[in-house]
């Protein structure tokens, strides 16, 4: 079972680093004169940016926060501690989103919430909370401490 953990994190890993690194180098590819036929982030999650501010905040919001997730799931590769606590921000931040949406959706007029994106976030969650929940409870439990025992001496 901990490989299928460590396949999974892996996998989040390169999925997250590879959009945060998208979202970090997208407004500034023709500045680094890529001629790769890398499609656009903004037109790919559906932004415009209209004021420099915008860059920095794609950036910062879509590039720095999925960046460090996915360096978060390369580390819990190498520590149990770590995998815990990234299954659990992925299961946190991933149910967050997919209550945004939700949400949103339930204002009168506006899209509904079920697209690839809610799916893709709902089952992370599924599996991380699943994962989360056997490293945290099934792998590793607590040590039970016997009170009598120690009083009786």
């Amino acid at each position: 079972m901990i490989w299928i953990i460590r396949i999974l994190l892996f996998s989040y890993a390169v999925i997250y680093f590879g959009i945060g690194a998208w979202a970090i180098l997208d407004p500034v590819k023709d500045a680094l004169e890529l001629n790769y036929a890398i499609p656009s982030f903004m037109d790919a999650v559906g932004l415009k940016v209209i004021t420099p501010i915008g860059y920095s905040e794609i950036a910062g919001l879509y590039g720095g926060i999925n960046l460090i997730v996915g360096l978060l799931c390369l580390l819990g590769l190498f520590s149990r501690g770590i995998a815990t606590y990234a299954l659990s921000l992925l299961a946190f931040l991933t149910f967050s989103i997919a209550l945004g949406r939700y949400l949103f959706a339930l204002i009168p007029s506006t899209p509904t919430f079920y697209n690839t994106f809610f799916i893709f976030e709902v089952t992370t969650f599924v599996l991380s909370l699943t994962f989360f929940l056997y490293m945290k409870y099934l792998y590793n439990p607590r040590k039970k401490a016997y009170v009598e025992n120690v009083t009786a001496n």
